[in-house]
């Protein structure tokens, strides 16, 4: 079983990590922008589910083999900036359909949320991130007690990850939602989309050039 000292180390590690701005904080405040707070709060449930997958991978060694054999870390290398770029060209699409007069003095709700579609590309951009995968082999390791089930271990580390992913990001949704008004005088949700888009293909195109 899993000690005291051990939860609370693992716990401010992940803690500091989650805080650390990455795709899925991006795509949270981009979909939030495009759909409001649900959009964005389903959005992240799909996120951190995708945690329990990357657990239960590393937990059965299947994250090992995808480093080790070069074809399949670079499928899956691949399958991420295709699919981070792919974001990315949405976005920016969104964002050049979304232009309006700027004297517009109301404002109206968020249109285009989708429970399938956020939850979709939440889970995608986790399970598709190869630095996941390898976090996960390389990380949880580190605090698995070798005399209990690694599985069942690994699961509940993910359970605390997901935890306070879900909080931090929840957090950030409901900041981005709060701060749509804003978007009246200053345009702020196409600036914010448009600038999205052009982070994930950024962030796309540098996955598809890392090397192993």
């Amino acid at each position: 079983m899993l000690s005291a000292d051990v939860l609370w180390t693992y716990t401010l590690a992940i803690s500091l990590l989650t805080l650390t701005p990455g795709v899925d904080t991006l795509l949270v405040v981009r979909n939030t922008a495009r759909g409001g707070l649900k959009d964005g709060l389903t959005s992240s449930l799909g996120i951190c589910s995708g945690l329990f997958i990357h657990a239960s991978l590393s937990a059965v060694g299947i994250s090992l083999i995808l480093v080790q054999t070069a074809w399949a870390f670079s499928a899956l290398k691949w399958a991420g900036a295709v699919y981070l770029v792919w974001l990315g060209l949405n976005s920016l699409r969104q964002a050049l359909k979304s232009g309006e007069p700027a004297a517009r003095t109301v404002v109206r709700p968020a249109t285009g949320f989708s429970y399938r579609r956020a939850l979709r590309e939440g889970l995608l951009s986790n399970v598709l991130n190869p630095k996941t995968a390898l976090f996960y082999m390389a990380f949880l390791p580190q605090f698995i007690d070798p005399a209990g089930s690694a599985f069942v271990q690994s699961l509940a580390l993910a359970a605390i990850h997901f935890v306070i992913a879900m909080i931090w990001q929840s957090a950030m949704a409901v900041f981005v939602a709060r701060t749509r008004r804003w978007e009246v005088r200053t345009g702020w949700k196409r600036l914010l989309t448009g600038l999205s888009g052009t982070l994930f293909i950024g962030l796309g195109a540098r996955l598809a050039i890392t090397q192993p």
